[in-house]
């Protein structure tokens, strides 16, 4: 890897997002032996956070350590930082990412943990971090992704992701750096393919989501899930993605979830449009980011670029942003002309 040389593992960790995942990480880190700098965009709620160790609007029940230095001083934050984890909603990477222009990064991992893609570039985010700083940290860039909500990290329920980079040694730092007896890291080369795994399942989690409020049961949601994965395989494969990824940890693993858990706030958000609530209504019921929600209107015009039928995508979006009817959208979608199973299915892009 020409003009990369990457240490056995990363001591210092910068991590840059105090939201519930940014927390969990940042006491998976701590507890892993790291030396962690925890940024929060906000002042007055770093100073409280610091002060208080725990935010029960974001992380119920979950107290950091006191080794873990609290900052909304972003160069402080990345100064010693050997790898930077930028964990924030898509919306904000580019933002965020200007904020590092200043810094010297030279030598630094920087690693995704967002699940989406940016709506007026469509680029996924490891195309929006050196499109923002510097083309020249574009292998030091990965990504991490699969089924992993903050809520069960935090308190060290085992869990299992996926990181990839286009530098398979950049990829297995970050393995060596994150990985703990209770969460497990698989590598990837396939960037394209764990990023679209893990920022479309989210649009399908919204539409299981609106199931459940509608009262529909596990059939539905399990054809819902299998389908779902059809045209999140057949976008990712269009865009250059290794369709094998799709049955991994970034595809069908946090698919799973994502539709499944009380944690999803995307399913937890397309249950309240399910059971009436609009839009805004369901998004002012918590603090947190439903990523789905913005990555619908990407994903269509992505699909619509690319001349992919995404059935369910485009439902949700009719429902999220055209005033349609959920029950009237789920007909729709069951009363579409007969084909066969793999008609057009990524399997047959070949």
């Amino acid at each position: 890897m020409e003009g990369i040389v990457m240490k056995s593992a990363a001591d210092n960790i910068a991590v840059l997002g105090a939201g519930s995942w940014g927390m969990a990480l940042a006491k998976s880190f701590c507890e892993n032996g790291r030396r962690v700098r925890l940024w929060e965009f906000l002042a007055d709620r770093a100073k409280k956070l610091a002060a208080e160790r725990q935010d029960d609007a974001f992380l119920p029940g979950v107290t950091l350590a006191k080794d873990i230095l609290i900052t909304s001083d972003i160069e402080e934050a990345v100064e010693d930082a050997e790898l930077v984890a930028l964990v924030i909603p898509s919306h904000a990477m580019r933002e965020v990412c200007g904020k590092l222009n200043s810094i010297r990064l030279a030598g630094k991992t920087i690693v995704s943990m967002a699940k989406g893609l940016e709506n007026k570039t469509l680029m996924r985010m490891s195309e929006v971090i050196p499109d923002a700083i510097d083309e020249d940290l574009e292998k030091r860039v990965a990504v991490l992704s699969g089924p992993s909500h903050a809520e069960e990290v935090s308190v060290g329920l085992p869990t299992t992701v996926v990181v990839s980079s286009s530098e398979l040694e950049v990829a297995r730092y970050v393995q060596r750096t994150v990985m703990t007896p209770r969460l497990r890291i698989y590598t990837n080369t396939d960037m394209i393919g764990v990023e679209m795994g893990g920022a479309l399942k989210n649009i399908i989690a919204i539409a299981a989501g609106v199931c459940d409020g509608l009262g529909f049961g596990d059939n539905t949601k399990a054809a819902l899930m299998t389908r779902g994965l059809a045209e999140i395989s057949r976008l990712g494969v269009a865009m250059g993605a290794n369709p094998l990824t799709f049955a991994g940890l970034s595809g069908m693993g946090d698919l799973i979830v994502t539709c499944t858990s009380r944690h999803s706030r995307n399913r937890n958000l397309g249950e309240r449009i399910g059971k009436g609530a609009s839009l805004e209504q369901a998004m002012g019921q918590t603090v947190m980011v439903s990523e789905g929600v913005k990555t619908t209107l990407a994903a269509h015009e992505l699909a619509g670029r690319a001349g992919v039928e995404m059935p369910i995508t485009e439902k949700v979006k009719a429902v999220l942003f055209d005033g349609e009817d959920p029950r009237t959208a789920v007909s729709a979608l069951m009363e579409r002309h007969a084909k066969s199973e793999l008609e057009t299915d990524f399997l047959s892009l070949g």
